[in-house]
């Protein structure tokens, strides 16, 4: 900062003092007559003039130090960490107060940008892991194709649509991975009939459930939930079809709702294999897949991730109780809407 700039930053000083020294100057002016009236004015100007210089000559050596600190450290954009590293100390009470500001906004910033790129890479890391799972059944249609020879037509198209299947799969949790973020801009609230759902879900993969003689035991679910009919249908299918993939042949999967005073429940009961009791607490992180995604079947590890996200935004929540060996139970909690009494 030059010594102008300086002075530009006290022009309100300056005005002050001008307008101060023009109304001292009047009421001495009218107060005394003759030679001795110009001559107290002449001094006292002088001396206020001298003294308002001297003052701002001052003020402007004491700052320069710490503008010349601030503007070298502004100046080295290579070093990311200097608010809260290297500032000068300040010299005034402002000056502590702006610079405290400088340094939250400093952190702030840092933490919005560490967490864009951790965003960003866990969404690289989703495309290519999606991308690497797209290409099985991609790559499984042309062997089906290629090995065609001898096989009817009902198996080849049977065995495509297999294919076909899962990537539509795939292709649905990419675009819900997607619209996660923009999730307050896509939603309907409307009351629901959990038996619908549940059958509408048990549809989509019946040709799994036969495939496999799994036997869908379905409980009369009289409940109505108030809840998004897509977001719900996802969540409910991602459910659904772990508890196919990893429930052996000849297998149960049940479907049953109660309710408290606080919440309905919608719980998928399976009499699969179970998930390792080191596994269970993290089913819900993204991109974990633990020792049954490992074995069994290949997973990017972000369904369950995914439902619970969608879950929590929605107002609902989910929860997981398995036996390894034994099966595994999921719960959907969709917690009541508090009426207007007990809210006052």
């Amino acid at each position: 900062m030059n010594f102008l700039t300086y002075l530009k930053d006290k022009r309100y000083f300056m005005g002050m003092y001008a307008l101060t020294m023009l109304f001292v100057s009047l009421i001495m002016l009218v107060s005394v007559k003759g030679q001795a009236a110009l001559n107290n004015i002449t001094y006292t100007n002088a001396g206020c003039f001298l003294f308002a210089a001297l003052y701002i000559t001052i003020g402007y050596f004491y700052r320069k130090s710490f503008y010349k600190e601030l503007q070298e450290f502004l100046s080295k954009s290579d070093q990311q960490d200097w608010v809260a590293a290297a500032m000068p100390e300040p010299q005034t009470n402002e000056q502590e107060i702006y610079l405290q500001l400088l340094i939250q906004l400093s952190k702030d910033q840092r933490n919005e940008t560490k967490l864009l790129h951790t965003e960003i890479r866990n969404h690289q890391d989703f495309i290519l892991s999606w991308i690497h799972e797209v290409k099985l059944p991609i790559a499984a249609s042309r062997l089906i194709m290629e090995n065609r020879a001898g096989k009817t037509a009902e198996y080849l198209v049977d065995k495509l649509e297999d294919e076909l299947s899962k990537i539509d799969s795939y292709v649905e949790q990419a675009l819900y991975y997607s619209r996660i973020d923009s999730f307050s801009r896509d939603y309907f609230i409307s009351e629901l009939s959990l038996n619908t759902l549940v059958k509408e879900s048990v549809k989509k993969v019946a040709k799994l459930f036969i495939t496999k003689r799994i036997r869908p035991d379905i409980e009369e679910l009289t409940h109505y939930v108030n809840s998004d009919s897509k977001w719900l249908s996802y969540i409910l299918n991602q459910i659904v079809a772990n508890a196919v993939t990893y429930t052996d042949n000849g297998g149960i999967i049940r479907f049953r709702s109660e309710e408290t005073d606080s919440e309905k429940r919608l719980i998928i009961q399976d009499t699969g294999i179970g998930i390792d009791a080191a596994d269970l607490s993290r089913v819900f992180d993204k991109g974990f897949t633990g020792k049954n995604g490992r074995t069994h079947s290949r997973s990017t590890g972000m369904g369950l991730y995914l439902a619970k996200q969608m879950a929590i935004k929605l107002g609902h929540d989910l929860s997981i109780r398995s036996t390894e060996g034994e099966g595994t139970a999921v719960t959907i909690h969709f917690m009541k809407i508090q009426s207007y009494n007990d809210l006052r």
